[in-house]
């Protein structure tokens, strides 16, 4: 299994966030991680542009986005984008995409939410041939009618991965990308319902193994603080409450919340956590990093901790 870290642009100005979204990439590099994982939150830093600045500051490791939202912009936009990005990172770009869910594309950008499932299948068929290398995309489906010539080819084979909860949007990433980007998922909703759902697809699409990227928090602490590092994940990072989408798929698994998802206490606890979702099936574990303590300083130094801690641990899955 493959072990990757986030960094996204959360706090601070957009100076600050550039400059510490590059250092966190040097610090992934150098402690051995295979991958950054970049989100694209919807109100702050454009994550491809990160990945285009993290690759000049690193020259090893994979860089990739936890999700692009396809909704967001024209998919021959899209791949011009992430070509030149991935131009950038010497060719280390993994390009993850999703549909997202309704209060960001019908809410906040309002757009038409009506039938994600289609609207990403027809984006895929676009996008796909213009991260092809194709010297024009020439693509007519249900929703888009594209003849537009592209110069810019990618320097290495681009894999697009895709965020996908449900059977369909599972089966729409075995049949046209390299795999699926997770979050909300634990070891059980990967085993019985991810794993063969996608895998089939690819299988019966003559496409090679797809990966599985399972987002999850992950916290060092002593025994008695495992409660609070929950309850810190469920405060922070509750999406649940407000996505239908990430309800269902908390449905299919035990973990009632994001804070059930979290690796939280000493070494061997994480490491057998980081062991169960590798047994369920997971190919990358891309880790959120969760602090706990009172104030500034102790988060700090909480995340040092857990960074330095799970920089060991991932070793030893390589």
């Amino acid at each position: 299994m493959r072990v990757g870290v986030m960094s996204g642009p959360e706090r601070g100005d957009a100076v600050h966030k550039a400059a510490r979204m590059v250092d966190d990439a040097r610090w992934a590099e150098e402690a051995g991680f295979d991958t950054v994982w970049v989100p694209q939150v919807p109100t702050d830093f454009d994550a491809l542009t990160a990945v285009a600045l993290m690759g000049q500051a690193t020259s090893r490791i994979e860089l990739g986005t936890a999700v692009v939202p396809v909704h967001a912009q024209h998919p021959v936009a899209l791949a011009r984008q992430a070509l030149s990005a991935q131009a950038a990172a010497g060719g280390r770009l993994a390009l993850g995409v999703g549909a997202s869910h309704h209060w960001i594309v019908r809410d906040m950008l309002g757009i038409p939410y009506d039938k994600p499932a289609a609207y990403t299948r027809a984006y895929l068929e676009v996008l796909g041939e213009a991260v092809s290398g194709a010297r024009s995309v020439d693509v007519e489906n249900e929703l888009f009618q594209v003849h537009n010539p592209l110069t810019i080819a990618p320097i290495a084979r681009l894999p697009v991965l895709m965020a996908a909860l449900g059977p369909v949007m599972l089966r729409i990433a075995g049949e046209r990308t390299d795999g699926t980007v997770l979050w909300m998922a634990d070891e059980r909703t990967v085993a019985e319902h991810v794993v063969p759902t996608i895998a089939k697809a690819a299988d019966q699409a003559g496409r090679p193994a797809p990966r599985v990227v399972a987002g999850i928090p992950v916290c060092l602490c002593a025994p008695h603080e495992v409660d609070a590092a929950r309850e810190r994940a469920n405060r922070i990072l509750g999406e649940a409450e407000i996505s239908p989408n990430y309800q269902r798929l908390l449905d299919r698994g035990d973990a009632r919340d994001v804070g059930d998802l979290c690796a939280a206490g000493d070494e061997s606890a994480i490491t057998a956590r980081f062991r169960s979702f590798a047994d369920a099936g997971v190919t990358d574990l891309s880790i959120r990093l969760l602090p706990v303590g009172d104030g500034r300083d102790e988060l700090i130094a909480s995340k040092l901790r857990t960074r330095e801690a799970v920089a060991a641990i991932a070793a030893t899955f390589r």
